[in-house]
């Protein structure tokens, strides 16, 4: 098994497009630093083999190799080696991705998105305090009414927020740009946030959300006060204390709302920023009343049963 600095003179080449090509790309610092990790342990799995030479085969053993791994973290693994390839791909180092050859876990494919219902998403914003609750709020708000990411809260900038129009600009993946409408509501927290927003130490910083030490709030800090959040809510909740609740199920909460009341798919795709409406389609699943509902307008004839 190659060591650490081995690797690099056996894969340096294409590690180092892979770093630029995810850069590129507008990935997360903390995707980066997991796709990454599991890919130079893929590399140290083919032992000093070519990663064109490599196959379907050495992909699965890989995998294999990671024991009583979940399902959602054997695919994540899995994605991050396919999008490597993609990478190279991209660079022309590479003509095949093995990976796409191997199939993801059908058990976390099939699995409902966690969300809360609106009232539920309502209640938890009581739960919300300390001394920028109105920075708190609206960035749950963010989240949790217009579906932003994680990722793309932390990047936002004072230039991203149009008053005039009561809209925000936002960054997402694949370094691609969406401009959002904002519930009257948030336009008002957002100005608030505006108006309290911390002078940055940095001259040169335009971060909306500043933290009181005076730089850009980072995405782990962001996190931190979404669990936070959701443990005091969930403490006082008893209908919601086994919901693994995150900053994501805020924007999966966003989708299904929206789903719920009507809004065509192809409209809800266009504010998450999915490439493909196939991403989109997991939140068309259907609750327990909705079922009810449905059934309730089937009539059996009295005459089949008479």
């Amino acid at each position: 098994m190659p060591r650490d600095y081995e690797l690099e003179e056996l894969y340096g080449e294409q590690i180092r497009a892979f770093k630029i090509w995810m850069m590129q790309r507008g990935f997360t610092d903390s995707t980066h630093n997991e796709y990454l990790r599991e890919v130079l342990a893929y590399l140290k799995s083919l032992k000093g083999l070519e990663v064109t030479e490599a196959s379907k085969v050495n992909v699965i053993g890989f995998l294999v190799s990671k024991e009583k791994v979940k399902d959602q973290t054997r695919n994540r693994t899995l994605s991050a080696i396919r999008t490597f390839y993609v990478a190279l791909i991209d660079f022309e180092m590479a003509t095949r991705n093995p990976a796409l050859e191997v199939k993801k876990s059908k058990t976390e494919k099939n699995k409902n998105p966690v969300y809360l219902e609106e009232e539920d998403l309502v209640d938890s914003l009581q739960y919300i305090e300390g001394r920028y609750r109105n920075r708190n709020i609206a960035i749950f708000l963010l989240m949790g009414y217009c579906g932003l990411r994680v990722g793309e809260v932390h990047r936002l900038d004072l230039k991203d927020f149009k008053k005039t129009k009561g809209t925000i600009v936002v960054f997402g993946k694949g370094r691609k740009w969406n401009e959002i409408p904002v519930p009257e509501l948030l336009v008002q927290y957002l100005i608030e946030v505006e108006r309290e927003r911390i002078t940055p130490y940095s001259k040169k910083e335009e971060a909306f959300f500043v933290s009181q030490k005076g730089k850009r709030l980072s995405i782990r800090q962001i996190q931190k006060l979404v669990s936070q959040t959701f443990k005091a809510f969930k403490e006082n909740n008893p209908k919601v204390t086994d919901m693994n609740l995150s900053c994501h199920k805020l924007r999966h909460s966003f989708a299904t709302m929206l789903l719920k009341n009507g809004v065509d798919i192809r409209v809800v795709k266009e504010l998450l920023g999915h490439a493909s409406i196939e991403t989109t389609m997991i939140y068309t699943h259907i609750n327990d009343d909705q079922k009810k509902q449905a059934m309730s307008t089937v009539n059996i004839p009295i005459s089949i049963v008479s």
